[in-house]
Order: structure tokens, then sequence, then C-alpha cells
């Protein structure tokens, strides 16, 4: 099942993506307790998911795609988080560049970090240039959407916990433009990477979040991501060094996940940080993932100034 978040005019709805059309859910739920968001579904639990399976096989009441706007499916997540260096080729593609090595598995833990909820904007948006970086690059990921509370749980239970995946473009500022003039002090890469992480509409995501149930296995999916229909990465979630169910797992050790909240689990190789060929005005990026269709988005203007706050 193939959930979504539009709007149409000023009202946010959720609805079914069928091959007919949007089933929307509010308008046609039978009784009370009409779910109102795609994360109120995934709190409601999987009595809502069954409820709503049936209403996907027997609506005939849809609204034609090109009606509306598509937005991220999960809306104000609880969290959202992301991992560094997930794929053994990427990293060692820009491993001297970021201080990473070419860990195993079996010797090392997942690198997670937190964005803000300002990142996320959804298919067909322009992403923002920021006022400081001159250097925007893209990373095709897919997401995880967890579907119920999730503490300290085993690798082996771990997917249970999943409600499902969307695809995410883990825009990143690869430089500052505020480090101009700046003392140097140690940490202060790591942190000029993390807040390239952070700029207003650095995380598209959608186009809709596929139920788990209709993936048979979540590491044999093909991601492809092209910039002006040049491919630029490609690569199958069977090069993840941490498969989706260690991730889970791992960050539910360090941290209560719960419904709604969406993991970005790494890109892999192909990023313009280890060729140079960095994003520019009006690129049009598109991120494909087996099942999971398109993401298209498009870098907006670069700014005519920059942020340099120390002269």
């Amino acid at each position: 099942m193939k959930l979504i978040t539009y709007s149409k005019g000023d009202s946010v709805s959720c609805g079914i993506l069928t091959e007919g059309g949007i089933i929307d859910i509010a308008a046609n739920w039978t009784g009370a307790g009409a779910p109102h968001s795609v994360k109120e579904i995934l709190t409601s639990g999987k009595s809502c998911l069954d409820t709503l399976e049936k209403l996907a096989e027997s609506s005939t009441a849809t609204i034609p795609v090109d009606h509306v706007k598509l937005l991220a499916p999960i809306q104000q997540p609880g969290k959202l988080l992301a991992l560094a260096g997930n794929y053994a080729k990427h990293i060692k593609e820009v491993g001297i560049i970021i201080g990473m090595s070419d860990s195993t598995h079996q010797t090392t833990t997942p690198r997670p970090f937190l964005m803000p909820p300002n990142v996320l904007i959804g298919p067909d948006q322009t992403i923002p240039w920021p006022e400081y970086s001159e250097t925007i690059d893209y990373e095709i990921e897919l997401a995880v959407v967890i579907g119920k509370k999730a503490k300290c749980v085993d690798a082996a239970e771990a997917l249970d916990y999943v409600a499902g995946y969307t695809i995410c473009n883990d825009i990143s500022a690869r430089s500052v433009t505020f480090n101009a003039n700046r003392a140097e002090r140690p940490w202060d890469e790591f942190y000029d990477w993390l807040n390239g992480k952070w700029a207003d509409g650095f995380l598209p995501m959608g186009t809709y979040l596929l139920t788990a149930d209709e993936v048979d296995d979540v590491q044999n999916l093909n991601l492809t991501l092209t910039v002006n229909g040049q491919v630029r990465q490609s690569s199958n979630t069977s090069n993840m060094i941490y498969h989706v169910a260690d991730i889970v797992s791992f960050l539910s050790h360090l941290m209560t996940l719960e419904p709604g909240d969406c993991i970005a689990t790494g890109t892999p190789e192909g990023v313009a940080l280890a060729t140079g060929n960095y994003l520019k005005a009006d690129d049009v990026i598109e991120c494909k993932i087996d099942k999971l269709g398109t993401l298209r988005n498009t870098l907006g203007p670069k700014p005519e100034k920059f942020y340099k706050p120390l002269g």
C-alpha cells in the first residue's frame, strides 16, 4: 500500500495512491476515528492499516494525482536520523577527504546523526540554495519509517518495527563560507560537515511511503540518482555495511524510536564530493529506488551574496 500526504488548496490530507488515482482516507472512512495524517495512521497501529487495506480494495472514489500537490509522506516526524558512511565504496571515494576509514561491519558501529525538521520537503519542490555554501551535493538514500515504539530491540526482530520505506535525497553543503578568517579549532571540520546537512529543504522525501509488507527484501533494492538525466549514482541496498535491521536495532539502543520517525540509511558512491562535479542552479535531480518510484527536485538559484560573519 502506498500512503501519501498531499495538499489541495489550503488543506492537507493523507491518502492511498493507486493506479486509478488517490483515495482520500478521511473522505472514504466509515464511522468515527478517521486518521488525518500518515503519522497518525502509524500511531494507530495495525488495525488502522488493515482498515486502509480494505478501503483500498473497495473504494472507487479517487482524485487525479495531477489535481494535487504531493508532499513528503511524513509531516513533522518526531525524529529525523541519518547514517554517515554506510556504503564501503562511498567511504573509499571520500574517506581521505572526510577522515573516514573503510571499516567493516564486524569491527565498527554505525555513525548516526540528527537533522532538524526544517530540512524536510516533498517531491517536485525547489531545494533552496543556502547562503553559507558554494558547493552543493546530492545523496540518494533509502529512508526507513518506524511503525511502532522500539526500545533496545534485537536485529532479528527489528524489521517488525518498520512501517515502510520511501526515498530521500540527503542534500549536503560541502563547504561553508562562514569559515573565512576563522581561527582553527579542534572539531571545526566535523561541525562544518554537520552544519552542511541542516539547511532548509535539504532532505527531499517521497513520493510515497510503501508499507513494509510490499517489500520482500529491503536489502536487494536498486538505487539510481541522475542529474539532468545523467547517472551519477547507481548501486543496490545489498551493498550497505549496516543493514536496515542492524540500523534500527542500534538506534533503538541509543534512544526510543517512535511511529513516524524517519531514518536515512546512507548513500552509495558517486557523490560530487569525490568528483568535484557539484550541483548547479536549476539542476534537476531524480532519485529512483525499486518499488519506491521517483523523487524529483530542482536546485534553486545561487545566492548573489554569501554569509561571511568574520568579514
